[in-house]
């Protein structure tokens, strides 16, 4: 016995990329949950309460800026990216102006402590090694010592489950041991 069936050809090619999308669908679901994405979800859990979207407090001084950055996840959780913006009013000695910076947080291999590549506006790039404290309530990122370069440390702390203090810190050339704080500001969660 042979079954013949009359279908439209657009129909069976229309049921084929149905097939194949829900395919790629259901596999991409799997993958998401396997070991190795969970691993990476995992290894920026010291990182959490910087997570999310922050609003500078403050400013509004001659001189001070305004201002707020994010700190999200991206490519799966393999990755952390912090964007910032921040704007600066006209003084006496300078005319008004803005400042945005990203900053991507990575590992070199699943257990390498992390490390970030910083860009800016201003043409700057930094690379930092990065420390978490044991409690997970400060994270340190440290450019490394140049002898004929500036040093950079930004340092962020909670202070409480939506509010955290930073400050960004520059060491001399020659001097790299020498921090003095450039900018000390705090953030709450928007």
């Amino acid at each position: 016995m042979v079954l013949k069936t009359t279908s439209n050809p657009w129909t069976c090619k229309m049921n084929r990329t149905a097939s194949v999308l829900l395919l790629v669908a259901f596999a991409g679901l799997l993958l998401s949950n396997t070991p190795r994405a969970q691993e990476s979800a995992k290894a920026w859990a010291s990182f959490e309460y910087l997570m999310g979207d922050w609003v500078g407090e403050g400013g509004g001084q001659p001189g001070q800026g305004a201002g707020g950055f994010t700190f999200l996840p991206d490519l799966q959780n393999h990755i952390l990216v912090r964007k910032n913006h921040a704007a600066y009013p006209a003084t006496k000695d300078r005319p008004a102006f803005t400042h945005d910076d990203l900053m991507v947080v990575y590992r070199d291999s699943d257990n390498a402590p992390p490390r970030a590549v910083y860009f800016d506006s201003e043409g700057h790039v930094i690379h930092y090694s990065v420390t978490v404290s044991a409690d997970h309530k400060t994270i340190v990122f440290v450019s490394e010592a140049l002898p004929s370069s500036p040093r950079y440390r930004l340092t962020y702390s909670m202070t409480g489950g939506d509010a955290l203090t930073l400050k960004f810190e520059i060491a001399p050339p020659g001097k790299p041991d020498s921090f003095s704080t450039y900018i000390e500001a705090k953030a709450k969660r928007k």
